[in-house]
């Protein structure tokens, strides 16, 4: 029990003091001052009539810079087209795409994305994607840090709206695992790709730094946006950073436990579910918020305060860090006293993705089918 409990220990301290440290790095753009570069903010869009409207209001109230919104209809079959189509009518500001014909190997959003970059006029390419809701300074802020840093990209997370108690138990593990895993400030520092990080929810990139890195044609046959914009504009020699996304935007990506699975699975083989990643990610994660709570239980059952103490703190470091992270990020406080379930759903979806892609199976999403890991 010693080992273990030790273990526990160190591995919620790690996370205790990684969450501190990015937090404190992790901070909002500030307000965007003197002129700035035109931005095309890009959306596409499948199936989103429910969401379109909504994703164009905020888009078209952008204050403080010039805009263009571009909007890609990706097959849609239920009227997303023709509502944009009567937007795009009302104000010259906003353009319609049709789609063309997926070539073999792509996916189909890296292949809406491509088009929408070919398309863009203006030097900031901003993709957002249907299910965001932009804050009407959310443009002018991204270009203004973009400005400022010298930054040739620059992602953040919106804050994540959740309903359900499905959402509220996994949808933050996003952040813990960003959070509490990738060293922001060292990151920062260091031009390695393999810091590169973003969110394709909201994602702003300078139009030379894309086609240098090949833009989305440069991963076609893979969803990672989120990951992979950063990491192919670093390899071309740009600079991209996060930034705190919880005042310039928000989004609920999924409403159901059905779409969280799907969706948590669709890109997981680009991301832990490997065969090396997954164990290392399973220590960490099962080690750290789930493992102190049994050596706990263990500990009062058998009666040994010296190893019930060692994991009570273990206990508290990781609930003092989730605790933060909802203040900061505007999180439920449900997901956090159900922080340790979410763990664990987290892992189930990654040790089933891997399982799946190991036998050739695939994903539904937006109703066509993807191998795993978007092959």
């Amino acid at each position: 029990m010693l080992a273990l409990t030790l273990l526990g220990l160190a591995l919620a301290a790690l996370f205790a003091g990684m969450v501190a440290a990015n937090l404190a790095a992790l901070q909002p753009p500030p307000r965007a001052e003197g002129a700035l570069p035109a931005v095309s903010l890009l959306i596409p869009a499948r199936d989103e009539a429910e969401n379109i409207g909504a994703a164009l209001d905020g888009a078209l109230a952008q204050q403080g810079v010039e805009i263009e919104v571009v909007v890609l209809d990706d097959g849609s079959t239920d009227g997303t087209a023709e509502i944009v189509a009567a937007r795009a009518g009302a104000d010259p500001r906003v353009r319609l795409l049709h789609g063309a014909a997926m070539p073999e190997g792509w996916i189909g959003k890296t292949h809406a994305c491509w088009q929408l970059g070919q398309a863009a006029r203006h030097p900031i390419l901003l993709f957002v994607d249907a299910d965001v809701r932009l804050a009407p300074d959310a443009a002018a802020r991204l270009a203004g840090q973009m400005e400022r840093a010298g930054l040739d990209c620059l992602s953040g997370f919106p804050r994540q709206i959740t309903g359900t108690l499905a959402e509220k138990v996994v949808i933050p593990q996003i952040f813990t695992t960003l959070l509490g895993y990738l060293p922001l400030p060292m990151a920062r520092r260091s031009p390695e790709p393999s810091f590169g990080a973003g969110c394709g929810q909201l994602m702003a990139v300078r139009r030379a730094a894309y086609e240098a890195a090949g833009g989305h044609a440069a991963f076609s046959g893979r969803m990672h946006d989120g990951l992979l914009i950063p990491r192919n504009v670093r390899k071309a020699g740009g600079r991209t950073d996060l930034t705190d996304a919880t005042p310039l935007a928000t989004c609920r990506m999924y409403d159901t436990p059905g779409d969280i699975w799907r969706g948590f699975s669709k890109n997981a083989t680009e991301g832990m579910a490997t065969p090396r990643a997954l164990p290392v990610w399973t220590l960490l994660l099962f080690g750290g918020h789930v493992l102190p709570i049994l050596t706990l239980l263990a500990a009062l059952i058998a009666g040994a305060p010296w190893a019930a103490g060692l994991s009570a703190l273990a206990v508290a470091l990781v609930y003092a860090a989730r605790a933060a992270m909802a203040v900061r990020l505007r999180q439920s406080w449900l997901s956090v006293l159900l922080h340790p379930l979410g763990v664990l759903v987290v892992l189930a979806i990654q040790f089933s993705a891997l399982v799946s892609a190991r036998r050739g199976g695939q994903t539904e999403w937006r109703g066509r089918s993807y191998g795993r890991g978007g092959a």
